[in-house]
């Protein structure tokens, strides 16, 4: 095998294990938001980022964004400062974005202390710091002792379909998403795809999935 063969390789290996952070950490995600919210409220929320699977997709960004991070830092402290300033800097950006092409938020910190814009708070920014110390204890570790497994053959393929799986998932949500701001507007669909859309993803559909959405009049 020569050299180019093996950094190819290697940047196949590093996509393939960042692919599955992300999906192990929207994963994480679901779950940490429905304890969450059962703690707070004493009721079961099912929240999700996407239509399809139990996925949270900023939580897979902060995982990615974490392993990046991580593997460049070796103290709890400078972990903890790392991980504030990615995670406020994180969820202020996906908030930002929502808002701008979808008309929604799916959080709202402007009555907690010390907050930027609503998007981000000191609060959420610690629990993020948080994280990663944690991540840097327990889940950097166990990443790098499990990432043999997920470069074998049978690995790869299911790596490959379940990666065309999630394309199409987010995808879907995004234009659905889409498509209902336009609704909301009183845009009436302009070609059989939004046609599709609305019938297959009504008003309906979405605000049960996207349950803790906030629309920005």
């Amino acid at each position: 095998m020569n050299k180019k063969d093996v950094k190819d390789r290697k940047v196949t290996n590093f996509i393939i294990k960042l692919f599955w952070i992300f999906v192990i950490g929207s994963i994480f995600g679901f779950f940490a938001e429905m304890i969450y919210a059962f703690v707070y409220s004493r009721t079961l929320e099912i929240r999700k980022g996407l239509i399809y699977g139990p996925f949270i997709q900023i939580y897979g960004m902060g995982a990615v964004a974490y392993y990046i991070l991580i593997s460049k830092v070796k103290e709890p402290k400078e972990a903890f400062v790392h991980g504030m300033i990615m995670g406020g800097t994180l969820e202020y950006l996906c908030s930002f974005l929502q808002e701008i092409f979808f008309g929604t938020v799916s959080w709202d910190y402007s009555k907690l202390f010390i907050n930027l814009n609503g998007r981000t708070s000191l609060l959420y920014c610690v629990y993020w710091g948080i994280i990663a110390v944690i991540f840097l204890k327990l889940v950097y570790p166990w990443l790098e002792n499990i990432s043999l497994l997920i470069y074998r053959k049978k690995i790869r393929i299911f790596t490959f379909i379940f990666s065309i799986f999630m394309v199409f998932d987010i995808t879907i949500s995004c234009m659905a998403a889409d498509r209902q701001e336009k609704r909301h507007r009183d845009i009436l669909p302009q070609s059989s795809l939004d046609i599709f859309l609305d019938e297959n993803y009504p008003d309906e559909l979405l605000d049960k999935v996207y349950n803790n959405k906030i629309e920005i009049k």
